[in-house]
């Protein structure tokens, strides 16, 4: 067949939709918002060739709207899972063998589609299934997907350009192989992006997947598949199931050909999968390759020299938008007693305007959490900093679940840097501060090092180069993400590669040629051209 080095399209970040009023992407997305409204899905599984109805039926709500229903998805079991594991196996070896280009074009015919007749579909999707605004929505669901294919295609081809050097009468070469058997891709609620970059990542470099999502982002992962299955993705390549972690876990960790695992999600969940990983090892035909990215406690620093009204803008932007459900949200913040005063009042000024309600209505700041269950969990931790007489919440700590899961933007200021909410991930609209003395930055600064067990993202405020300097110093194994003079979130592909280590990962940057690394296992061949022809060396001849 013909051959040639192939240059990929330079990819470029998606544009960033306003949706200003009078705009025609507002007018667009309106519709597809009242489209989406106004059915009801039946939402299959997608097995090999198959679209799958167990008729275990499963409802899907807006978590703003939880009495509208969008539609039922049908929930799997192990049978399931080991029918989405054998498809993938069966589609392994046309998929690998595939040439790269060809799997290239697929992706980037995908990141068309999101950008083009699909942009609208996704991100009314994200909104009334998972709650975000339309900023949040564009950003995440169009934008970084968009980019995450881009971006992964470019860096694919720069790693098979990522040759060796020959010596005279040698030639080397590697090679990029998929992994040997297939991979498991477990993705969260809170970001369409990650959803959708978790298993591409892995296929796109000739692996076949299972994928399962939260089921609490199935009704956007369903949009996800429709626009692979349009793209040319050859069934079988990725295995979308809503089947339960145990489930899954028992059949995919005890199986002999799996080869990875790329997750985003608790420590806690981590943690266990890990430990049936290395207590299972012996089975597995290669070492499985196993990426996560954790969550975080992620911190504000600010140090005496900052300018407030930036400071209290990235709080409000940094903990509070989609209501804190992202693992890079500020949830803790270090703020020196001589800014203090203005810092809280223009934070509350802020606060006092955020408008709160469905994603429908376009003027609303702050949407509902994503279930009852993150609701419990997050006004739990409302209240236990209520009855600490070392706390005083500030702003919001109201909650009402009525309707939908909607809790106030909650400021709690704390007398104790190790209170609980300084310290335990919350994932909701809650944002803790300390008010250190002014003159105590350094020991400060080894406060925020210490306090938490995550080091995913973090952020120094100061106009002092001295203190810049000190901060990334003193924080360098704190965050993996780290920012000066901007909010801890809002990492773009291509430009700021996201992970974090300790607590919060293994820290393999998504959005960068090192995550896709992680999906290959390299061959080196040496070609010799006049191989010899006697065992004999010189130093072996006589004087």
């Amino acid at each position: 067949m013909p051959k040639g080095f192939y240059n990929v399209p330079a990819p470029k970040n998606e544009p960033v939709l306003s949706y200003a009023p009078g705009s025609k992407e507002r007018q667009l997305l309106k519709k597809a918002l009242a489209d989406a409204r106004a059915v009801e899905l039946d939402i299959p599984m997608y097995i090999g060739a198959e679209e799958v109805r167990s008729g275990k039926k499963k409802k899907l709500s807006p978590p703003h709207d939880h009495q509208h229903v969008l539609g039922y998805f049908h929930e799997g079991d192990k049978s399931h899972v080991e029918q989405a594991v054998q498809a993938a196996l069966n589609a392994r070896e046309l998929w690998v063998n595939l040439g790269w280009e060809h799997r290239a074009a697929i992706f980037l015919k995908a990141a068309d589609l999101l950008a083009g007749p699909y942009r609208y579909k996704i991100n009314a999707a994200t909104m009334l299934g998972q709650s975000k605004n339309a900023f949040q929505a564009e950003i995440d669901s169009a934008c970084e997907l968009i980019d995450f294919l881009r971006f992964n295609v470019h860096f694919m081809s720069q790693i098979y350009h990522d040759q060796p050097e020959s010596s005279p009468g040698v030639w080397n070469r590697i090679e990029y192989r998929a992994l040997e058997g297939f991979t498991f891709a477990l993705t969260p609620f809170n970001f369409t992006a990650i959803a959708g970059n978790l298993p591409t990542s892995m296929a796109m470099m000739g692996n076949t997947v299972v994928w399962k999502p939260a089921n609490t982002q199935i009704y956007a992962a369903n949009v996800i598949m429709q626009v692979l299955k349009e793209a040319g993705l050859p069934d079988g390549v990725i295995n979308l199931i809503y089947v339960s972690g145990p489930d899954a876990g028992d059949v995919i960790f005890s199986h002999r050909e799996f080869a990875g695992l790329h997750f985003t999600g608790s420590t806690g969940v981590f943690q266990g999968m890990w430990k049936t990983i290395g207590q299972n090892i012996q089975q597995y035909r290669s070492y499985p390759r196993i990426v996560g990215e954790t969550g975080g406690k992620d911190f504000v620093m600010v140090h005496k020299s900052a300018n407030a009204k930036e400071v209290s803008t990235a709080l409000s932007r940094g903990a509070f938008e989609y209501q804190g459900q992202k693992c890079s949200a500020a949830s803790r913040a270090y703020i020196p007693s001589n800014l203090w005063d203005d810092v809280k009042k223009y934070m509350l000024e802020d606060l006092k305007s955020f408008k709160m309600g469905g994603t429908e209505d376009f003027g609303n700041f702050i949407n509902a959490v994503i279930d009852e269950k993150a609701f419990n969990s997050i006004t739990g931790y409302i209240e236990k900093a209520r009855q600490n007489p070392m706390n005083e919440i500030i702003a919001g700590g109201k909650y009402d679940k009525s309707k939908g899961y909607f809790i106030e933007p909650t400021v709690i200021v704390s007398k104790d840097p190790s209170s609980v909410t300084m310290c335990e991930e919350i994932f909701g609209p809650v944002l803790t501060i300390y008010v250190y003395h002014s003159e105590n930055f350094e020991q400060t600064l080894e406060l925020v090092d210490s306090t938490s067990p995550y080091a995913l993202t973090g952020s120094i405020f100061a106009k002092d180069r001295y203190a810049i300097e000190l901060a990334a110093k003193k924080l360098t194994n704190a965050a993996g993400n780290f920012y000066i003079n901007d909010k801890p979130t809002g990492a773009v592909v291509g430009q700021q590669p996201f992970g974090g280590a300790r607590g919060s990962g293994t820290n393999d940057k998504a959005g960068a040629k090192v995550n896709l690394l992680r999906w290959v296992s390299l061959r080196t061949v040496k070609e010799t051209f006049v191989p010899p022809v006697d065992y004999r060396y010189p130093f072996l001849d006589k004087e």
